[in-house]
């Protein structure tokens, strides 16, 4: 690994024993995600934007939305460049020296350039997508009236073109002392 920070490439993880290589994770991992997180900056100003989200497996990237005007959009028009991260978190590792304490966990960090999608129908078919991902068991045009082009005008699709990404993740064996998870 470089002795600098700046000689590193962004998508190197530091703990090689955590890294996932295999696309297959990855790209599987992105297709369960919740929620990922859209980081663009301005002026040095940076910004996180927590978003729903779908990756294309057929085109290789993510869409994600937000309404027509702020600070994401803004953004994204001055400098396309953008990281995007989905995570989740497995069990709390307790230790008898707080130093030692951990957390079981994977995650997915992705480099490259968002743009606006302009085109009505690469929108409307992201826009499917997310529904798709988010409420399978509901049909469009039976359980809810799909997308229209007015609605289209209040909303921003972006494209996230992916340029590289890493992943990695640490998992403990099953029976770890006192491990439990934190949601409760």
């Amino acid at each position: 690994m470089p002795a600098r920070a700046e000689d590193t490439p962004l998508n190197q993880i530091r703990r090689s024993d955590r890294a996932i290589t295999d696309p297959a994770w990855i790209i599987a991992f992105l297709q369960r995600a919740p929620v990922g997180v859209v980081a663009t900056a301005c002026d040095n100003k940076p910004f996180l934007n927590t978003n729903l989200f779908v990756y294309d497996n057929e085109r290789h990237l993510i869409y994600f939305h937000t309404a027509l005007k702020g600070q994401t959009r803004t953004n994204i028009e001055r400098n396309p460049q953008v990281c995007f991260s989905a995570f989740e978190m497995g069990r709390l590792l307790p230790a008898d020296v707080a130093l030692d304490f951990s957390v079981e966990y994977a995650s997915v960090v992705v480099f490259g350039s968002a743009t606006i999608v302009e085109e009505e129908e690469e929108a409307l078919r992201a826009l499917q997508m997310l529904l798709d991902k988010y409420f399978p068991h509901l049909r469009a045009g039976s359980d809810y009236r799909p997308p229209v082009e007015e609605e289209l005008r209040r909303t921003s699709v972006y494209r996230l073109e992916i340029e590289s990404w890493s992943a990695k993740r640490k998992v403990v064996e099953a029976d770890f002392p006192g491990a439990f998870y934190y949601a409760d």
